[in-house]
């Protein structure tokens, strides 16, 4: 249900900076972070907010450009726009990635069948991929946000999606309004109803809340890659980690549950297009 996989740990940053702000164990800005202070990268493209917290994508080269864009958007950032700029333009040799698995999807079929990319995969050196169940066009969000939450869009510090609603957090330190995510529904990516992945199959590891404690996050490692990545942040004391609970229905059975969920709800709305005539995606 998960796709294929070599370990899943449930981890968390062990710097407290990075924990202030960032979403659960804070996994990805972690990762970037100590992949530009050891080489291991030396750029990567990060979702950060515009005005009215309009997600967009940028170049990242220092820790601060990395830590001012932590924290999930729940409305999608072309990150892929920026891929050949930074190899092109900005020369970087060892780029990180992150994306939603449609994004991690369209980053592997660009590695597998480069074309008009060719001279930038190669300098691929990380893609980290996050859970996804949907995602929603920014001027549905900006809806949700302002009318159902009544919070400007200028005045959000983040957002969150747990326990079947949707958090906005304002700026001014404001309790969180919850929005029940039965309300969201209308709003979502009409795209994200055909998408069968859930857990970025394709990337090098994946990570969400799921399956996870609070203030913890879901880590699964897919290659060599991934694991020989995740392995040096454990032994350099950046990320303290416990195995994930297999059997509680919190645990791994809990995001086996949404996988397959997602999976046998859009196999049926693509077997529904198919008999409506409508493109899809396989």
């Amino acid at each position: 249900m998960i796709g294929e996989y070599i370990e899943i740990i449930s981890a968390r940053s062990t710097d407290q900076e990075i924990l202030k702000r960032s979403q659960d164990g804070g996994i990805v800005t972690a990762a970037y972070v100590y992949g530009l202070e050891n080489g291991l990268l030396d750029g990567v493209i990060v979702a950060d907010t515009t005005e009215g917290f309009k997600p967009m994508p940028k170049i990242a080269r220092t820790r601060d450009e990395i830590l001012s864009a932590r924290g999930t958007k729940y409305s999608l950032s072309p990150n892929m726009s920026l891929v050949k700029s930074a190899v092109k333009e900005y020369a970087l040799e060892k780029l990180g990635f992150v994306g939603t698995p449609c994004q991690v999807i369209a980053m592997k079929k660009m590695m597998q069948y480069p074309a008009a990319f060719r001279g930038t995969v190669e300098n691929i050196g990380l893609v980290i991929g996050i859970f996804c169940m949907e995602n929603f066009p920014y001027n549905g969000m900006k809806t949700l946000i302002e009318e159902y939450a009544g919070v400007k869009m200028d005045d959000v510090l983040k957002t969150d999606i747990g326990k079947g609603k949707l958090f906005v957090y304002p700026k001014d330190g404001s309790e969180a309004i919850a929005i029940p995510i039965k309300e969201t529904h209308p709003f979502e990516q009409k795209s994200c109803h055909v998408c069968m992945d859930y857990t970025s199959e394709y990337a090098d590891f994946a990570t969400g809340s799921v399956g996870s404690p609070d203030g913890w996050s879901t880590v699964i490692i897919r290659n060599k890659r991934g694991k020989d990545f995740i392995d040096k942040m454990i032994a350099a004391g950046k990320l303290e980690t416990k195995p994930i609970d297999m059997e509680d229905k919190v645990g791994f059975p809990m995001l086996e549950k949404l996988s397959d969920a997602k999976k046998t709800k859009n196999a049926q709305e693509i077997e529904h297009r198919i008999e409506m005539g409508l493109p899809v995606p396989y």
